[in-house]
């Protein structure tokens, strides 16, 4: 797992590496202040040695600073080594979740990929920092100040060695049963997250039907099973100072009482005696800094182990080994298809699909909610793999397609629209950065969209607030297929995405893409029967199964699902057999 981790920082060894050679300099330093402080007293004060005092002096002061100077540098290094890794695994992840398909997507929700990118990065930034100081300065500080004890008096120097093991088990007990409580809070915060990401998104649905009292008393049953977890560890961890505190002073004390015998029985000098109880401080604080990096340690080792569930996803979609880069055309064949989101025949949600569909065909969806629409044309760009038989764009499998190049070749306006804060016009070129103006407003004169654009005041530089709710739904869904249309698809498909348009705005947009993009394979999935039923085929969908194809006369004639939709929406009712 921690080699894992460190791949992530990258051009920031450097900083890494002088972080602690800086912190072993300072060190060094601080070891020796005590032993000159020592030195200063026997030899300067007690004798009244003036010129000895002044020359300990001088070197006293030569210490402090570069024991200041090597710390300062240390702590910058560590900063930039710290900073820089954090920033290095967000881009990793990122860049990671990025290759995902829906499958992988899917196994992580939102609201925990986002508290791995955040919270759990901070947390593994915090003890990486930690480990590189603290972990390096601790040790260190102990050995030489045991060494420089044993060196004074070996007979109280054997106190630290009694002290140190029982406190160092005693942190490792504390921190064991702390671990598992951290576990369970991360899982915890991927909740949280999750109900505030859904309320802030749903807020107008909310408020309309006055359910404030219900989302708030939703978060704080989540928030309050975060604080109880969080008291239980804290609560462990608190510990750690307490026992701190009595280990420090039962050890100055007994170094105080055996100090002052020694030094009446002449076998110890007062400065030595200064520079013991000096080098107990040490001790005891470093094994303080080793309570600290224990609790950053213990609360990112769980941290540390969801952002490597994220790093090591493998996407179950990639390129072959060599891709075809180009579609010859926007033909569609599914041979024997079925597909399930999860793994097994008797889960599967698409079965035994077999179409061919021509290049520049319209095609027309139509089906129940949960007839997996949706899901049949997502098979097209690979947003999803199929679980059995084939399925071929221009004629050959899209599991041998450049990845790239099938999704540019298959524009997609989604079920549920999306828009980015920004200007139309920067929304726009997500379809094609280098498109220009003209192309632009011919993209939403074909979706009807250049009319409403320019009685903004700012036309195509108007702003769209982040998901776009300055604009109306039917606004946002023509937006949404004029940025698909700037892609120059070899397939276009729209799953219920004029939903929110009028059938006069509706027919517009279907009369302007036969006229307009000819060749274009164009795939529509709609609730309303008049939005296909000028399609060159039609294809019913019930219960993942293809229950009839044909144009809108033959499936009028001999389709009863279809009949059933048609009669409804047109006459108020259904027909008898």
């Amino acid at each position: 797992m921690l080699k894992k981790l460190l791949k992530s920082i990258k051009e920031y060894k450097k900083a890494t590496i002088l972080t602690p050679i800086f912190m072993i300099l300072e060190v060094t330093m601080e070891i020796l202040i005590p032993f000159l402080l020592a030195k200063l007293i026997d030899e300067g004060i007690t004798s009244g040695d003036m010129k000895a005092i002044i020359n300990i002096g001088i070197e006293l002061l030569i210490a402090a600073f570069l024991a200041l100077f090597f710390g300062v540098q240390s702590g910058k290094f560590a900063a930039i080594a710290s900073s820089g890794f954090a920033k290095n695994l967000r881009q990793d992840m990122y860049e990671k979740v990025q290759k995902y398909s829906f499958f992988n997507i899917d196994k992580f929700s939102t609201s925990s990929i986002v508290t791995r990118l955040t919270t759990d990065v901070t947390n593994v930034q915090q003890a990486f920092m930690m480990i590189i100081r603290g972990a390096v300065r601790a040790p260190l500080t102990i050995i030489f100040a045991l060494i420089m004890s044993f060196t004074i008096n070996a007979k109280i120097a054997l106190i630290f060695l009694i002290a140190s093991p029982i406190l160092g088990g005693l942190l490792i007990l504390i921190a064991k049963h702390a671990h598992p409580i951290f576990e369970r809070v991360f899982n915890t915060y991927d909740k949280l997250n999750n109900v505030v990401q859904e309320n802030v998104r749903a807020i107008r649905v909310v408020k309309s039907f006055v359910k404030e009292k219900t989302e708030i008393s939703k978060f704080n049953k989540v928030s309050e099973s975060i604080y109880k977890d969080f008291t239980k560890a804290e609560m462990l961890l608190a510990l750690n100072s307490p026992i701190m505190q009595f280990t420090i002073y039962t050890c100055i004390t007994l170094i105080s009482w055996f100090g002052a015998k020694f030094i009446v029985g002449g076998t110890l000098s007062t400065g030595e005696l200064t520079s013991l109880i000096s080098y107990a401080m040490q001790i005891l604080s470093s094994l303080m800094l080793v309570s600290m990096v224990f609790v950053m340690v213990t609360m990112a080792l769980e941290s540390s182990r969801r952002i490597i569930e994220i790093l090591e996803e493998v996407p179950d979609i990639k390129n072959p080994e060599n891709p075809i880069t180009e579609v010859k055309d926007g033909s569609i064949e599914f041979k024997n298809v079925s597909f399930g989101y999860v793994k097994g025949k008797s889960k599967l949600c698409l079965k035994n699909i077999n179409i061919k569909i021509e290049a520049g065909q319209t095609i027309g969806i139509i089906g129940g909610t949960g007839s997996s629409k949706s899901t049949f044309v997502q098979l097209i760009p690979r947003l999803y793999d199929v679980t059995q038989g084939t399925l071929k764009v221009g004629g050959v499998d899209v599991k041998k397609y450049d990845i790239k190049t099938l999704r540019d070749a298959v524009s997609m306006v989604l079920q549920k629209n999306e828009l980015f804060s920004g200007t139309i016009k920067e929304n726009l070129r997500w379809g094609n950065k280098n498109a220009t103006d003209e192309e632009m407003i011919k993209a939403c004169k074909l979706a009807q969209a250049d009319e409403f654009i320019n009685g903004f005041i700012d036309k195509y530089d108007t702003y769209i607030e982040q998901g776009g709710t300055n604009v109306s739904g039917g606004q946002k869904q023509r937006l949404c297929i004029a940025r698909a249309l700037l892609k120059k698809p070899q397939i276009l498909i729209l799953d219920d995405s004029t939903s929110a348009v009028d059938t006069k705005t509706d027919s517009l947009i279907r009369k302007a893409f036969k006229e307009e993009i000819p060749n274009t394979t164009k795939i529509i999935i709609a609730q309303r029967i008049s939005s296909v039923q000028d399609s060159d085929q039609i294809i019913v969908l019930d219960n993942g199964e293809i229950d009839g194809i044909g144009t809108h006369e033959e499936l009028l004639k001999n389709n009863k699902i279809y009949q059933e939709v048609y009669y409804s929406q047109n006459k108020g009712g259904v027909i008898n057999d």
